[in-house]
């Protein structure tokens, strides 16, 4: 659909519960939960629409048609109701969908609302179906294999070592400490911590991991010339696009380059007419140290090869070059993977309305999210500004 064709959308409402090892609430507990933090937030009690992201449901609850589920619980009769899924991006596709129904006018009001209980059941085995299941799983890989094949292959050529990576860990648990909905607020990590963590998939030790765990999170979106009805502090979604790549890592000819993290950057610049020295804080999907610094790479903040340097010169922090991770990242916010881009999309409304406390990026106007599908088969950029 052509852009000129679509109506402006911001984000009038957000909501979000603590990320948690393991909860006793279910999925629909969870997810009307966030859903009526969202609305309250926006002043409404009702919305057109609701998108709902999951993964893993239907492998850990034996949970199949989730959107309608919240919808229900959250007392949403008669609204439109769909479940998305994009394996470790779903969240955002959540987003992306709910922003689709508004800017056509299908919808006034829609919820994204992303929910995730990782914590029953066997995450690791159900995670790798996001891989190619007769060539990639049938053998073995996994999501954490093929990131530790990423990382090994990117040392190897750019004669790094897997210390040079640290401070993308530390930044994100530094953040995550003034955080209260970050599942390690209380964690407290130096580099020592990092350099004598287990290795878990060699060359990724446990800290260059996001961890196996529980939360919801949902946003409203409504018509940006209606916003200032709901708020007074809206944020306009400036771009969303999504692009893809070859599926199989074997099926790349250079597997550090990002095809699809670099197309929808691009993509989604050239639509919210943004330049990269324009965006003042990232939302990068680091669910693995090395895919933080492929993106840098990917979306080009940084050269070929030097990716880690913007964390070992420590220009990722808060108050650095670009900051990245700045409530804690997938790395210590945590990753429950159907919610994670929804919680990214919610820190991003408290940064961008001056309301992220401790966490506060000095002056930001614009904010990258970019969000990881498998093994970065597909990937999804949104652009937000106020």
């Amino acid at each position: 659909m052509a852009n000129d064709l679509l109506r402006g959308v911001s984000i009038v409402g957000i909501g979000q519960i603590p990320v948690q090892k393991a909860t006793q609430k279910s999925l629909k507990e969870m997810g009307a939960e966030v859903v009526h933090l969202a609305m309250q937030d926006a002043g409404v009690d009702s919305v057109d629409a609701l998108f709902a992201g999951n993964m893993l449901s239907d492998e850990l609850q034996n949970q199949k048609h989730v959107a309608t589920l919240i919808a229900s619980a959250a007392g949403l009769r008669g609204i439109e109701a769909l479940q998305v899924e994009a394996a470790t991006a779903t969240g955002a596709a959540a987003l992306r969908m709910a922003y689709f129904a508004v800017a056509s006018g299908e919808a006034r009001r829609a919820v994204a609302v992303g929910v995730e209980k990782m914590s029953e059941g066997l995450a690791t085995p159900a995670l790798a179906k996001a891989l190619d299941a007769k060539t990639e799983t049938a053998v073995g890989a996994t999501l954490l294999s093929q990131n530790a094949r990423l990382m090994q292959i990117y040392m190897d050529r750019y004669k790094v070592t897997v210390n040079d990576f640290n401070n993308f860990s530390l930044n994100a648990h530094h953040n995550a400490r003034t955080n209260p909905h970050a599942l390690f607020k209380d964690k407290k990590i130096n580099d020592r911590t990092i350099r004598n963590s287990p290795v878990i998939s060699a060359p990724l030790r446990l800290y260059d991991a996001s961890p196996i765990c529980d939360g919801a999170a949902a946003v409203v979106l409504a018509r940006t010339d209606e916003a200032r009805a709901y708020t007074h502090q809206p944020v306009k979604i400036l771009s969303s696009s999504v692009a893809t790549d070859w599926f199989r890592l074997d099926d790349r000819h250079d597997p550090l380059n990002l095809f699809a993290a670099t197309q929808s950057a691009r993509d989604a610049f050239r639509k919210a007419n943004v330049h990269r020295s324009d965006i003042d804080l990232f939302e990068a999907h680091d669910a693995f140290s090395i895919m933080a610094c492929l993106l840098l790479e990917a979306v080009g903040f940084a050269p070929r090869g030097q990716g880690w340097r913007l964390a070992a010169e420590k220009k990722i922090g808060l108050h650095g070059l670009l900051p990245i991770s700045t409530f804690g990242g997938l790395k210590a916010r945590g990753h429950p993977i159907g919610a994670t881009a929804l919680y990214q999309t919610c820190e991003i409304v408290l940064q961008l309305t001056g309301r992220a406390g401790k966490n506060q990026v000095k002056n930001a106007g614009v904010a990258l999210l970019q969000s990881v599908g498998g093994a970065a088969s597909t990937v999804l950029t949104h652009i937000f500004g106020m």
